[in-house]
């Protein structure tokens, strides 16, 4: 069963256990903990289990945690881990990211 705008909103951490896990299909679910909301997303890449982290709710809404799902099922369909690629970005080193001055 997928969920609604207005269950996310509402819903609650019942204590009863670790985390409570709500899923709206497609692998993605959302994790409500006593701390807060979180959007999840379980996959499979090299024969390997995987959860890749889509955001925090309501930073996050249901909607854009829906469309970073859906792109990132397309890096799979493509080959790509979708869980390297900010990482792949952040690898290179400081003064490659920074735009160099050049001195007179």
């Amino acid at each position: 069963m997928a969920l609604t705008d207005t269950f996310v909103k509402n819903v609650k951490h019942t204590g009863a256990s670790a985390v409570d896990k709500y899923t709206d299909g497609r692998a993605m679910y959302l994790m409500v903990n006593a701390v807060g909301k979180y959007w999840r997303m379980n996959y499979r890449f090299a024969d390997k289990r995987k959860t890749l982290a889509l955001g925090v709710y309501p930073d996050v809404g249901l909607a854009k945690a829906r469309a970073r799902r859906e792109k990132a099922r397309e890096q799979l369909a493509d080959g790509i881990d979708p869980a390297t690629l900010p990482n792949a970005r952040k690898s290179r080193p400081k003064r490659m990211q920074q735009p160099t001055r050049l001195r007179p």
